[in-house]
């Protein structure tokens, strides 16, 4: 569990260096490589403290203080670079989206996205979060080309194939993960249940794609 601060204290229990390094540099589990094997394996407690933050720290000026906090703590060393990899470009099927406008009011919290074993549920959501969020459940960047800018509620149903999804996705180690049991056995693959559910669909190309690449990393000691 990764908190984000209120008043500048920061919480993290039982996270891996590496769901560290992908909340601090805004990238996914397959946007980190290279580093000893622990940094994706072993995990650890963490409690700071930022002086002077009366309220909800805002993104960048919690990442600045994670990003400081992990490289002196972990003795952290990484570098960006530009990596070609397989994507997902997320586009619009031959027949048409099949997308209900968002009407009414805001979602409440906790309404606005929904996620399970091969399922998503979204309120007020476009394409960007969408895309998102498949990204983090086909373990692959997702790109959208759809050109639609609206807000919509919808919902997708899918049975995942093996290594989609799971806590894998989020950086923690495929040994806590044992494989979820589908919920819904006749649920058809990702790839289908987009286009027949949504009117949308993913082709897979190859793009540039950043990743954080870790040049030097050492465990800790306890305070």
């Amino acid at each position: 569990m990764l908190r984000y601060p209120e008043g500048g204290t920061f919480t993290a229990t039982g996270v891996t260096l590496k769901m560290l390094i992908m909340s601090a540099y805004e990238v996914q589990s397959f946007q980190v490589s290279g580093g000893p094997s622990w940094v994706g394996a072993e995990r650890w407690d963490i409690q700071a403290k930022a002086d002077g933050i009366p309220g909800r720290m805002p993104r960048n000026q919690f990442d600045d203080m994670l990003r400081a906090l992990i490289e002196k703590r972990f003795q952290l060393k990484v570098r960006r670079e530009s990596e070609e990899m397989p994507v997902y470009t997320l586009a619009v099927a031959k027949n048409g989206p099949k997308l209900v406008p968002h009407a009414g009011d805001a979602p409440k919290p906790g309404d606005a996205l929904r996620m399970g074993y091969g399922s998503l549920r979204f309120q007020k959501a476009g394409m960007a979060s969408l895309a998102f969020q498949l990204s983090v459940q086909l373990g692959r960047p997702v790109i959208d080309a759809t050109g639609l800018m609206g807000e919509y509620d919808f919902a997708l149903d899918w049975t995942p194939e093996p290594g989609q999804g799971g806590l894998g996705a989020i950086g923690l180690p495929p040994a806590a993960d044992p494989p979820p049991s589908v919920v819904d056995k006749g649920s058809p693959s990702v790839f289908t249940a987009i286009q027949e559910q949504l009117g949308l669909r993913l082709d897979s190309k190859k793009a540039p794609v950043d990743v954080i690449v870790i040049d030097a990393a050492a465990k800790p000691s306890e305070n």
